[in-house]
């Protein structure tokens, strides 16, 4: 099966219509199909559309970022964490040190203890993206090797920092 890398911009919208983020103003979004580099819904919707199409895709939570777990919320002594300072409700942070440690959000502070949430801040919520597709390719067997886009054309210099050119 061949894939393709996708460009394209987006406003993302939570199920009230307020925008929650967007790529309009910035640079687009390029992906390799099945590389899971955005959620399983959205590339599902934007399989087949052609460069030029503008579309309106709905994503509901389990195939965003998941239900929410509430497995995934527990109080933890701050002393036990890397963290300094004062901490207020809403913050954000990695739960240990290494790179693939969680980023957990602090949902309440009492004393010593803080109430911790490893959910993706926007697990259990249906997504609605309003796309515009620039550019459908072809991906180099480069990119399919190494799992992403290397840049619009498939050049070489991927500047994703992940070390497959040897930079």
């Amino acid at each position: 099966m061949s894939r393709n890398v996708v460009t394209f911009h987006y406003t993302l919208r939570d199920a009230d219509g307020r925008i929650l983020d967007a790529s309009t103003g910035g640079d687009p979004i390029s992906y390799l199909e099945g590389g899971g580099q955005i959620v399983e819904g959205l590339e599902e919707g934007l399989r087949g559309l052609a460069a030029g199409t503008r579309a309106e895709i709905g994503v509901p939570a389990v195939k965003a970022y998941g239900e929410r777990d509430e497995t995934q919320v527990q109080r933890v002594l701050k002393s036990l964490l890397p963290i300094e300072g004062e901490v207020r409700p809403g913050d954000q942070f990695r739960a240990g040190e290494d790179a693939f440690a969680p980023i957990v959000t602090v949902r309440g502070v009492e004393g010593e203890e803080l109430l911790l949430d490893a959910n993706h801040p926007l697990a259990g919520v249906d997504l609605n993206f309003e796309v515009e597709v620039l550019a459908v390719r072809a991906a180099t067997d480069e990119e399919c090797v190494h799992g992403h886009a290397h840049g619009t054309g498939g050049e070489k210099d991927c500047g994703e920092g992940c070390g497959c050119h040897g930079g």
